[in-house]
């Protein structure tokens, strides 16, 4: 490689790493994705061949017309996903999306490993395998989990000895990738790379699906991981450093995410894989079993707290979501400061079903990125607050974590709203949330309860304000 392309590459790298880290705040996501794009566009147009010649010395022959004509095709598809996509169905997009990518590394490195009179060295062939494998397994998995956001497979599946054959499967899967490594041009080598490609992809179904709903968020986040180290091996394998510097930075980024979202939860990722945690469902904590009483509450009064009160922290849930009440939060949000409230949004890690999902409904929602507040943040000051209005939120607001040792959250950092001296709780009913257990905050003494759809309820109390 010459000197000139290496410093395209080390500036692609730059790039990229500049992108992922714009994507970490709503206010710079987008740029961070068109500088990723970017370096990208900038890689191809500098991709290494393994003839030691390069695009712009090859002239635009027949397969680059088809890429090109690819690259088109994909713009248009993801134009048209991102566009029409609702803001509930952000995560099944997002789960569908990297499980396209997973399939793609996987039918890559497929289509490298059983070329015709094809015998690559042992390192190669592990990187087509372990491409093959990964892309497999995050493409079906990611099915599933996109198939549980929309409900289909929402509680977890379990029958016994199912991690035992899920083991037993992976054991074949290895024991021929390392057969294949050393036999990759052997007479039995298409047949065994056929049957090792299926069962990792029934190993992504029989992986994801004993996890239940609340854990999609989690499942997410691993499987983009594991989406970026197939295409780092593909890079490998077909000898392409952008993609050995995407995929490596995708596969990194994406577990570290994974590990902060199992501290959030307080549960390490084996529990998640293989706990198949909220399969007892909810009614192993009867409403009974919690002291106290539910005390309802209309919306004339909740609007007459909130008018005069001082501070308000706002924290969103899913039921935010399911409701597509983000831009009605966003008005009483403008008509509270307006009467010199101070408003904050609580934002807890693992909230909705991916990562960052309210930061995008309340960005979408044009919510001033100042007024958004981390649960770490906002927590020591949470008994200072006259108002918490919990909108959809469940579990991450749930006391038991703190206060009950047989709970299957306790342990988990919440957003500590039931410190706060009067909490207003939004909920269509009393059903549990995703993790299937009573939230003990809905019988404390300083909560009362808003039945009714998030959206109406708070259209409601946008008028009340306004009126009083």
């Amino acid at each position: 490689m010459s000197s000139a392309i290496a410093c395209i590459f080390i500036g692609v790298a730059v790039l990229f790493i500049i992108g992922i880290k714009l994507l970490g705040s709503p206010k710079t996501a987008r740029y961070g994705n068109l500088v990723a794009a970017a370096g990208m566009l900038i890689a191809f147009f500098a991709l290494h061949k393994p003839t030691g010649e390069y695009i712009w010395g090859q002239g635009w022959s027949f397969n680059y017309t088809l890429i090109a004509i690819g690259i088109v095709i994909g713009l248009v598809i993801g134009a048209i996903g991102a566009y029409s996509v609702k803001m509930t169905a952000m995560p099944q997009m997002v789960a569908l999306f990297n499980g396209l990518g997973g399939g793609a590394a996987a039918l890559v490195a497929s289509l490298e490993f059983l070329k015709p009179d094809h015998d690559p060295a042992a390192f190669i062939a592990g990187s087509m395998l372990f491409a093959t494998i990964i892309g497999s397994l995050s493409f079906s998995g990611s099915i599933i989990a996109y198939l549980k956001l929309e409900g289909k497979f929402e509680k977890p599946h379990t029958f016994p000895g199912q991690n035992i054959l899920n083991g037993l499967v992976l054991l074949v899967i290895l024991g021929l990738a390392g057969w294949l490594t050393l036999n990759a041009s052997g007479g039995n080598a298409t047949m065994a790379f056929i049957v090792m490609f299926c069962l990792a992809l029934f190993f992504g179904v029989a992986m994801v699906m004993p996890i239940g709903g609340a854990d999609m968020p989690v499942v997410i986040s691993l499987l983009n991981s594991f989406t970026g180290l197939a295409v780092a091996a593909d890079g490998f394998a077909i000898n392409n450093l952008a993609m050995v510097v995407a995929g490596t930075l995708v596969g990194s980024s994406g577990t570290l995410l994974t590990l902060l979202m199992c501290k959030a939860m307080n549960r390490p990722v084996t529990n998640v894989l293989f706990g198949a945690f909220g399969s007892s469902g909810g009614s192993v904590a009867a409403a009974g079993g919690v002291a106290g009483t539910v005390k309802p509450i209309q919306a004339d009064e909740v609007a007459m707290l909130l008018a005069y009160a001082q501070r308000v922290v706002i924290v969103p849930g899913y039921g935010m979501a399911v409701a597509q009440a983000q831009h009605a939060v966003r008005e009483l949000s403008d008509e509270l400061g307006k009467r010199g409230v101070e408003v904050q949004f609580a934002i807890h890690p693992v909230a909705g079903r991916m990562p960052g999902h309210m930061n995008v409904l309340l960005a979408e929602a044009n919510v001033p990125y100042d007024q958004l507040v981390e649960m770490e943040a906002i927590n020591p000051s949470m008994d200072r607050v006259d108002v918490c209005l919990v909108i959809g939120a469940n579990d991450v607001v749930n006391p038991a974590a703190r206060e009950d040792k047989s709970s299957p959250i306790y342990g988990m950092p919440i957003i500590d709203a039931d410190h706060c001296k009067t909490v207003i709780v939004m909920k269509r009913s009393m059903a549990a949330g995703f993790a299937g257990i009573e939230n003990h905050l809905f019988y404390k003494d300083n909560t009362r309860m808003l039945f009714g759809d998030a959206k109406a309820s708070l259209n409601a109390l946008v008028a009340q304000v306004k009126a009083s």
